[in-house]
């Protein structure tokens, strides 16, 4: 079975999304760790991946919206390179752009208070990219 996890990685926050099903995204949970200790969140995703028997990682790639790759984009890449050292799993980067505004947004729509978006909003945002990912993925498996 895949057991596919999505991440959204923040300079101090890392926010997890799982799918068991390879169809629907749920929130896992938002891990703090010292800003820009990016050792420290990978030991966070390994703990996550050897937890949950992780097959494949989609991590969010943020992209400048002319498709430039900029620092966090850079990060990411690198971050990327981390996880695949630590553990044998596929590690896809997804074009995240626009993400986060989409899980504000629906967080917005749903009367979500202020302050609870604040904590919700990286969990949310690892869905909107993990979800995506999926309805790709099976939206080209069926095509």
């Amino acid at each position: 079975m895949n057991i596919t996890i999505g991440l959204d990685l923040g300079s101090k926050t890392l926010g997890v999304a799982i799918s068991t099903s390879g169809i629907i995204a749920s929130i896992l949970d938002t891990y703090r760790f010292a800003e820009n200790d990016y050792q420290q969140a990978v030991m966070i995703v390994t703990k996550v991946i050897d937890e949950h028997q992780v097959t494949h990682v989609v991590l969010g790639y943020p992209k400048h919206m002319n498709n430039d790759v900029g620092i966090r984009g850079k990060i990411s890449e690198d971050f990327k390179r981390l996880i695949e050292l630590a553990r044998p799993v596929e590690v896809i980067l997804w074009d995240e752009r626009l993400s986060t505004k989409t899980a504000n947004q629906a967080m917005i729509k749903g009367d979500v208070r202020r302050h609870d978006r604040k904590q919700k909003k990286d969990s949310l945002a690892a869905v909107v990219i993990l979800q995506n990912y999926l309805d790709h993925k099976g939206a080209n498996k069926h095509a």
